[in-house]
């Protein structure tokens, strides 16, 4: 668990993964990172209530750092990936190396069950589970079991992770697809299956997700730069409907009708986001559209953007 101020979700965590109940040793392996909140203290103190939890450090505070980390301090042959916003279902490490067995994939993932506990976390979360919000990835709106591009987090064969040499450390974002990646053009099987699930809790602001979407835009571009097969349509979305919305605000200055394209973009998240947020609060209902517009334009404009400098 590569943890950065997560002060707030880690406990809940890791105790997710303490209550699992997998017949053999498990140990937690928490790589903590420069966190301007108590999140070293809450990890500590984990550590200190059960043996099996272990606090390595993290100085750069950078994902793919503190996964090595992680794993360069782990010795079972079965590697769970977790993070600090996530929640293990129950019995999500047991299912998971059965289904490695079954399969002999290289890395088994499942869901991102997205799940707020207010009205704008549970917002980002119906955006997060619709094909409107996040394109149509099945670790995002589900579907059948079979190979896949990527899964969510991931439970690895050890073997599989020294092959391919573990995360690349210039990917401060978007390295799991990267890697997931790398495994698939060597030979491996990445193996979605809807039976494991990972609750995921949503980034409570829109100045937080913007944040986000707009650093893993960026670094969705330096995956393409360097891996150029994996280019696609549902990739490019984004930037292009960016670029397009831009045009139509700038020329519509001169000639009126082409602000009917930001017109027309801003009715079909309001009437498509009232659709996926059918059922819900109206708390949440208000604030979908515009949840929407942040993941879409910060991920489409971070992308336009391109990667972040080296460290």
């Amino acid at each position: 668990m590569p943890i950065l101020n997560e002060e707030a979700h880690l406990a809940e965590a890791v105790g997710s993964v303490l209550a699992q109940d997998y017949p053999g040793g498990m140990e937690v392996v928490v790589a903590v990172g420069p966190s301007r909140d108590g999140t070293r203290e809450v990890a500590e103190g984990l550590a200190a209530a059960d043996p099996r939890v272990v606090v390595v450090d993290n100085p750069t505070g950078r994902t793919p750092d503190g996964l090595n980390a992680a794993l360069a301090r782990t010795s079972h042959e079965v590697v769970v990936r977790m993070d600090g916003h996530g929640v293990l279902s129950d019995g999500y490490v047991r299912r998971a190396v059965e289904v490695l067995e079954e399969t002999g994939a290289a890395n088994v993932g499942g869901l991102m069950l997205a799940e707020g506990k207010n009205d704008m976390q549970q917002a980002v979360a119906v955006a997060m589970r619709s094909p409107l919000g996040m394109g149509g990835a099945r670790f995002h709106i589900g579907g059948r079991p079979g190979p896949a591009e990527t899964v969510y987090l991931g439970v690895f064969r050890r073997s599989w992770l020294r092959q391919v040499g573990g995360y690349d450390p210039a990917y401060a974002r978007a390295q799991d697809w990267e890697m997931n990646h790398r495994i698939r053009k060597a030979g491996g099987v990445v193996w979605f299956t809807p039976e494991l699930t990972v609750t995921y809790r949503p980034r409570g602001t829109l100045r937080e997700l913007a944040r986000q979407f707009y650093r893993t835009g960026r670094w969705r571009r330096q995956v393409m730069r360097q891996h150029r097969d994996t280019v696609s349509a549902r990739y490019l979305a984004p930037p292009v409907a960016v670029a397009v919305l831009a045009a139509g605000v700038v020329g519509g200055l001169a000639w009126r009708p082409l602000w009917l394209l930001p017109a027309g973009y801003a009715a079909t998240i309001t009437v498509g986001g009232a659709w996926i947020a059918r059922g819900q609060p109206p708390g949440v209902l208000l604030r979908v559209p515009p949840v929407l517009a942040t993941m879409h334009l910060t991920w489409g404009a971070g992308f336009l953007r391109g990667p972040e400098p080296p460290p």
